[in-house]
């Protein structure tokens, strides 16, 4: 399964909206229709949207000359950046593109592919790694983990990066059983991760959200995995709203609570969790499901799409090039 790529002026991507009923590839030609598809998130996960905004900016330098057409090539890229503000992928990967195509526009399609290269390369990194670790905590031969929102290949370009892991341990025969949990308000558990977990032949069982916290506390699972948007320089995670929670609940049951993702998506010029931008997604993802209407007309919702883990009750962050663990005093810096 490959989420998104590149070829001839056309981003491909699988409509993630449209999952698990209907696998539709969308063909994305021009940046105003990538910045909608960000946006509505029929792309969605750090990596891949970082991947996104990559071939956006090629894109972009296709119809705007970045230097002929300065003024529209750097609204296109603006457009693009903002399109969502808590993952910092995002941002970083279109401006390392941008880069590229101000002084050579050519070159720019290179340097985005390269990008997506370095997310597929970076997942297998993480699943290997993570799935070591999990071991190592859990100190026991199969792991039963439980997890939230999706960090699958849909999130990246394969593989993913949480559930990279899981799916390495079900490789190794390493893996009891998965336990995503729903990921309300639009169940990216329920419709993604597991239409994942079952095409990788892994055993699961779906949970709703509020049932995750108690459940750690009856033994249900052995460690939390979740993904991140966004690190900042202290530890402190902002992931999909509901981890913050699960964190909580993790260190009352004394489970290991692990946070995988690549380097790309650690950002040392954000100081700590409080400085990091919470996007809310307004009331009509709370109040339906799946467009049917769950509250009356009108009803007014906070809808904040992230939350931050504070880094005391995370053991340890996986990347794709190192574990850090912070219940060993580790820090990003060191």
């Amino acid at each position: 399964m490959t989420t998104i790529d590149y070829r001839d002026g056309v981003v491909t991507m699988i409509d993630q909206t449209r999952l698990p009923t209907d696998e539709v590839l969308l063909e994305i030609r021009d940046v105003p229709t990538l910045v909608a598809a960000i946006a509505r998130l029929s792309v969605r996960g750090a990596p891949a949207i970082g991947v996104a905004g990559a071939f956006g900016v090629v894109l972009a330098a296709r119809v705007h000359h970045p230097t002929v057409d300065r003024a529209e090539f750097e609204a296109a890229i603006d457009s693009i950046r903002h399109a969502r503000p808590t993952a910092v992928n995002l941002a970083r990967m279109v401006d390392r593109v941008a880069s590229i195509a101000r002084r050579d526009p050519a070159a720019a399609e290179a340097e985005a592919h390269q990008i997506r290269a370095e997310e597929l390369a970076a997942s297998v990194s993480m699943g290997d790694l993570g799935a070591d670790l999990v071991i190592e905590l859990v100190n026991k031969p199969r792991a039963d983990v439980m997890t939230i929102c999706n960090t699958g290949g849909l999130a990246a370009v394969e593989r993913g990066t949480a559930l990279a892991v899981v799916q390495t341990l079900h490789e190794r025969s390493q893996l009891g059983e998965a336990l995503p949990l729903e990921t309300r308000p639009l169940l990216q558990g329920a419709r993604l991760t597991a239409w994942e977990l079952k095409k990788m032949g892994a055993p699961f069982r779906l949970l709703v959200d509020s049932a995750g916290p108690f459940l750690l506390s009856r033994g249900a699972a052995d460690v939390v995995l979740i993904g991140a948007d966004r690190i900042a320089a202290n530890g402190d995670t902002a992931n999909k709203i509901g981890s913050f929670s699960l964190a909580l609940a993790a260190r009352h049951a004394g489970v290991p609570f692990i946070v995988v993702a690549p380097e790309s998506t650690v950002d040392m010029a954000t100081a700590s969790g409080d400085d990091i931008e919470i996007e809310d997604r307004g009331s009509a993802e709370v109040a339906s499901v799946l467009g049917y209407p769950t509250a009356p007309s009108g009803t007014d919702a906070v809808n904040p799409a992230f939350d931050v883990t504070p880094v005391e009750l995370i053991t340890a962050l996986v990347t794709n090039r190192r574990v850090v663990r912070f219940d060993q005093n580790q820090s990003l810096s060191s």
